[in-house]
């Protein structure tokens, strides 16, 4: 079966006896056509199934109304709710959204950089994998606007939005010392990326402040899964093997504070499972306030992160450096608070804190 040739804008105007460039203006909303006119072109337009075509379009404006977007591994929640926040304000905007996924390999970067270049995006949102600036670079100086997302890129003269990891891990030691505990382990993933840093530099922060002594072995790192394509980027059983290891030297006034609240699932199971109670023994708190964290037994305290905020204060960023407007300036740092949930996994007998 020969496969129906798409209508165009020359099908409607022969079919009304008016001239392509009538049919156009009609399409377009212009004043210029008769509201009568607008009408029949449009219902003729429904009736030969004619979709305009973007690409062609692209070409005569010298825009793709097109947005970029580079992230890591779109099975991280986090970015599952940045990817809808993003498309959403796009489309307010009248673009769409061009994905590509690294699963943190730098290589697969390399290559997507390319291949955004190529397909002439109108701006990048990008969570980079933080290894090599000179692709990025090069994007940027071919004209296009990058907006780094959630990760840092130091030396790459762009603006970068996302979460502020550091605060997000002092609110949460802090609950945790408030809450009386007094031996504090920090379970983060074994990976070399600014939400992990960050979030270490704010747990350290507060212990110092508090003359809390932090050992070498409180920093307790999960081995990434980041590069697995097509894999959730993290798997409790990662944690529970860990977690095996570091019941045996938890006791009553500990407190354990995971990057992520699959961390602390497996740490839930290796605890329980060692004879400790939660919070009776160990108070837990994680990252994420992903669904399940609530229905845990006990319920998980953790950090809801504002990925919708985040996505689209980044497509905002982005259209200012794409418009060219005056007042945006040098390139700018913008962190989201997060907000600390507070549930029985972290609380005292008493509930106080």
């Amino acid at each position: 079966m020969t496969p129906r040739r798409r209508a165009t804008l020359r099908d409607i105007a022969a079919a009304l006896d008016l001239s392509v460039n009538t049919v156009s203006r009609a399409l377009a909303g212009k004043d210029a056509v008769s509201p009568e006119t607008r009408e029949r072109v449009r219902a003729e337009a429904e009736r030969l199934g004619y979709v305009p075509n973007t690409m062609a379009r692209s070409l005569v404006q010298g825009n793709a109304m097109t947005l970029g977007l580079v992230i890591t591994n779109p099975s991280n929640p986090f970015y599952t709710r940045l990817i809808s926040a993003i498309e959403d304000r796009g489309r307010v905007h009248g673009y769409s959204l061009m994905l590509m996924v690294t699963e943190d390999s730098v290589d697969n970067e390399k290559r997507v950089v390319e291949e955004l270049m190529r397909w002439g995006v109108d701006g990048v949102l990008a969570v980079p994998v933080q290894h090599g600036i000179d692709h990025w670079d090069r994007l940027r100086k071919s004209g296009t606007p990058v907006v780094l997302v959630n990760r840092d890129l130091p030396g790459l003269d762009t603006d970068l939005v996302g979460v502020d990891y550091y605060d997000s891990a002092r609110r949460a030691t802090e609950h945790l010392v408030a809450e009386g505990a007094r031996d504090l382990y920090l379970v983060e993933e074994d990976l070399d990326i600014s939400p992990v840093a960050e979030r270490v530099r704010g747990f350290r922060a507060v212990l110092d402040e508090h003359g809390i002594a932090v050992r070498d072995d409180h920093m307790v790192k999960v081995p990434t899964r980041r590069r697995e394509a097509s894999s959730q980027p993290w798997d409790p059983v990662d944690s529970y093997e860990i977690g095996r290891g570091l019941a045996a030297r938890l006791g009553p006034g500990s407190a354990v504070l995971a990057g992520n609240d699959y961390f602390a699932l497996g740490v839930y199971r290796a605890l329980t499972e060692h004879g400790l109670s939660i919070p009776g023994d160990v108070r837990v708190a994680g990252h994420g306030d992903h669904p399940f964290a609530a229905y845990l037994a006990p319920a998980l305290t953790t950090v809801r992160l504002p990925a919708a905020d985040v996505g689209a204060a980044a497509v905002d960023r982005l259209l200012e450096r794409m418009s060219g407007e005056s007042g945006a300036g040098s390139p700018r740092q913008t962190l989201l608070p997060a907000e600390l949930v507070v549930r029985a996994s972290s609380r005292t007998a008493n509930g106080g804190g």
